[in-house]
């Protein structure tokens, strides 16, 4: 959705390395928004976009449409059943959420036509309900996942970093901190005494608010109560820095 960073460019680099060429689609999508405020605040910066992927040029193309090119006039989300993977966490929160996303990627893929599509882990929730979503439509797409871009203070890179003050963008590194604490500590402790550690230790933070923590099954995302050697657990965090949602997950095998 555009305000390219880092982040962007290691899929774009990823895509690269196994294609002739990539397209980038940049498109803030109005269907997937729950807030019409956080559509509103949504970081648009096309010509900086534009002049970042320069250097890439001669492989990569950017694909702007507008409301009207992908949508056509009937600016509404279809209803999608992705068998329960819409409901868990990011899907309870924002209700309607993962229908406007695969709404769009569905005029998306229908319009670039690629075979193969790059999407980050930071949404990994959004990634395996892509790949779902390709199931579902029968389309001859592969599905890749790459691995999160981090600074060096280890916060997952996002667009809406952009909107962080100085001081929230220094302590929004903590979310990573617990989470790598969770995962030294997964075999030792209970998912319930790691989850109530996480709720506690945001409890004395007094910059950022905890939305959600949980540790869910990785492949139907539900949350898990018992470890299990057959399933693969990862631990899932939604944020607030203010008024800035900010989210992270992080494998825990």
């Amino acid at each position: 959705m555009g305000a390219l960073h880092q982040g962007h460019l290691s899929l774009i680099h990823a895509a690269l390395k196994e294609n002739t060429f990539v397209v980038v689609s940049i498109f803030v999508n109005p269907t997937q928004f729950n807030k019409p405020d956080d559509l509103k605040n949504y970081p648009r910066t096309l010509a900086k976009d534009i002049e970042l992927l320069k250097p890439l040029k001669e492989r990569v193309f950017v694909y702007a449409p507008g409301v009207e090119e992908v949508y056509g006039g009937d600016l509404v989300s279809g209803s999608f059943n992705f068998s329960g993977l819409e409901q868990e966490m990011e899907g309870e929160h924002r209700p309607g959420h993962f229908n406007g996303v695969a709404t769009v990627l569905s005029h998306l893929f229908r319009l670039v036509k690629p075979d193969t599509a790059y999407f980050g882990e930071k949404d990994f929730q959004q990634l395996q309900i892509v790949r779902k979503l390709v199931n579902i439509l029968q389309l001859p797409i592969k599905i890749v996942g790459c691995p999160i871009y981090r600074t060096a203070s280890g916060l997952a890179l996002s667009s809406r970093n952009q909107r962080l003050n100085a001081i929230q963008l220094k302590e929004a590194s903590f979310i990573y901190k617990t989470l790598v604490e969770v995962k030294t500590n997964f075999d030792s402790s209970s998912i319930e005494a790691l989850s109530h550690w996480v709720k506690l230790q945001f409890k004395q933070n007094s910059i950022l608010d905890l939305e959600y923590f949980v540790i869910a099954d990785e492949a139907t995302l539900k949350p898990v109560q018992e470890k299990t050697q057959n399933i693969n657990c990862r631990a899932f965090i939604a944020v607030f820095a203010g008024e800035i949602r900010l989210i992270d997950n992080i494998a825990l095998i």
